[in-house]
């Protein structure tokens, strides 16, 4: 089954290894040998807070896809890593003031917070916060990020002295990015942006576009992007990114500098796993499924019939019995209420309430940066698929010459309780392993 995953996928069915030439059966399995009668496979979530093993394995593809845009590697060319790139981090703007700094100075409120302090984040106000403009915030940060790379390339164009189809032919912007809660529930970008020749990572951009040259373009760009929403119950809105810009050059390879290429991957990785419930929501969503959160469901000439599950009200957890704090319900609680809104349906709020209205990617990069997710993945079945055709000791597998037919259905998802116990335990076990072999143990 691979890595040990808390909520495996059980399928059942065969499949069957066959040479075409000679019509001879290589290899067969059938899930009915299993005591089980069925498969256990990972599930392939990325959320560390619903299954820590898939996330890990997640987090592993992700840090060789961003070192791989840095140092090269991976079909990428070594020569990458001399290109000018920098690592910016993007915030949310204010949307009211929050209890803040912990343990170094006295907070708004007057209290010296401790780290853990479940009121670090919420507003000092919850009646004067503007809810509204976060939710809006955190369902337009994809579309606002779109619109900063625009400047970008605007920016960077003027710098050079060129116009912007000039400029298209002897660079291009590449990136890597992935988003991060903050306490306050609202996302936050961290960036690798990268200079290159117009044909991607093979080729250095024009000797004049520098790191500096990128670092003041990223500067000037971020506060261009803005979006206007303009609602009739909420007013009108621009969004913007805060103005705790930061941008850093990334250090040379093989330095022992805090932004170093090792250190970045690494850093960016670490946040592709998170989700919502990192601020203290929910990982799952909250909408009735059949009426998609509306509480009712159209019929094909428009006519809504009220849906009877959950009593009509479209929310497949009442809102009031969430086990979360009143900050976090009260954002779930907006993006209810604007989901509501004609001028807000394409939004989809109510199926991305548990994400606090955003609704994006965590992590995405632009086609050139480097390699893609599915290749590494691509990568690993075939390794694994050449391990299990070599562990019966059958001979080199030929693909002119080899068919693999099997026919797979889906069973469930999780252990029996008594299976749960068991898989329990011995993840608790390879944790110890895998600590004990990270502090250096032997």
């Amino acid at each position: 089954m691979g890595p040990l995953t808390t909520e495996p996928v059980r399928l059942t069915g065969h499949t069957t290894t066959l040479d075409t030439t000679t019509g001879e059966v290589l290899r067969s399995y059938t899930t009915s040998g299993e005591p089980t009668g069925g498969l256990l496979t990972t599930c392939g979530n990325r959320r560390a807070s619903r299954f820590p093993a898939c996330s890990r394995l997640y987090a592993a593809d992700t840090y060789h896809l961003i070192r791989a845009g840095l140092s090269g590697g991976k079909t990428v060319p070594d020569a990458v890593r001399t290109h000018p790139r920098v690592f910016a981090t993007l915030p949310a703007p204010s949307f009211g003031p929050v209890h803040n700094r912990p343990d170094t100075r006295p907070c708004r409120c007057g209290t010296r917070h401790e780290p853990t302090d479940p009121l670090l984040g919420t507003p000092l106000n919850p009646t004067t916060y503007d809810y509204a403009g976060a939710v809006l915030f955190n369902a337009h940060a994809g579309a606002l990020w779109a619109r900063f790379t625009t400047y970008l390339r605007r920016e960077l164009a003027a710098r050079l002295g060129l116009t912007q189809k000039a400029a298209r032919a002897v660079l291009r912007v590449s990136f890597a990015k992935v988003a991060e809660y903050q306490k306050r529930g609202l996302v936050h970008f961290h960036a690798v942006i990268r200079l290159d020749g117009p044909d991607g990572s093979n080729q250095p951009p024009s000797a004049h576009a520098t790191v500096a040259v990128l670092t003041n373009a990223v500067r000037a760009a971020a506060p261009r992007a803005r979006i206007s929403v303009d609602s009739d119950a909420v007013g009108e809105r621009e969004l913007t990114w805060g103005q705790q810009l930061d941008v850093r050059e990334i250090a040379a390879f093989g330095t022992d500098a805090e932004f170093s290429d090792q250190a970045v991957a690494a850093y960016v990785a670490k946040y592709a796993t998170k989700s919502a419930d990192a601020s203290g929501t929910l990982d799952r969503s909250l909408y009735c499924r059949p009426c998609q959160g509306r509480g009712a469901i159209l019929l094909p000439h428009g006519t809504p019939l009220p849906c009877t599950v959950y009593d009509g009200t479209g929310q497949a957890r009442p809102l009031p019995r969430l086990a979360v704090a009143r900050h976090v319900r009260q954002m779930i609680r907006t993006c209810w209420e604007l989901g509501r809104l004609p001028e807000f349906a394409d939004l989809k709020l109510w199926k991305w309430a548990h994400m606090l209205g955003f609704r994006g990617h965590f992590s995405t990069k632009s086609r050139s940066y480097s390699t893609t997710l599915g290749a590494l993945r691509d990568a690993r079945r075939t390794w694994r698929t050449e391990q299990a055709h070599a562990h019966p000791g059958l001979p080199e597998r030929d693909p002119t010459t080899t068919v693999v037919v099997g026919h797979w259905d889906y069973l469930g998802t999780g252990y029996s309780p008594g299976a749960a116990l068991l898989a329990a335990h011995i993840w608790h076990r390879r944790e110890l392993e895998r600590q004990f072999a990270a502090e250096g143990g032997c």
